[in-house]
């Protein structure tokens, strides 16, 4: 497989992943985005352990979805994060709902 292959494959499996966003973004409440992922919940528990010092976050969801174009599944029953790093929370509005029904606004076309 080429470069040029690989690259155009990724594509196709980002507008995918997109296409799948779209489509089920308004059945959630919340996303919440980590340092290596970004899903949307409608059940979410954050707690903040420190240890020795070190300050981490646990995060519990439960039904999410998760944007991983590697995962042949993407719903998932439980997730359970710990991360040293940042946990974004945001309370989606119905404005944020709204996107549009094309996908041309999706990085470099089809």
């Amino acid at each position: 497989m080429s470069a040029e292959d690989l690259e155009k494959y990724e594509t196709e499996m980002e507008l995918k992943l997109y296409r799948e966003y779209r489509d089920v973004v308004g059945l959630f409440k919340y996303v919440i985005e980590t340092e290596r992922r970004f899903y949307l919940t409608n059940d979410y528990e954050l707690k903040v352990h420190s240890l020795q010092g070190e300050v981490f976050f646990e995060v519990t969801m439960a039904d999410a979805w998760v944007w991983d174009m590697y995962r042949p599944a993407r719903f998932v029953r439980q997730v359970r994060v710990l991360t040293f790093k940042d946990v974004n929370v945001e309370e989606l509005a119905k404005s944020d709902l709204e996107l549009p029904q094309d996908d041309a606004g999706f990085g470099g076309g089809h």
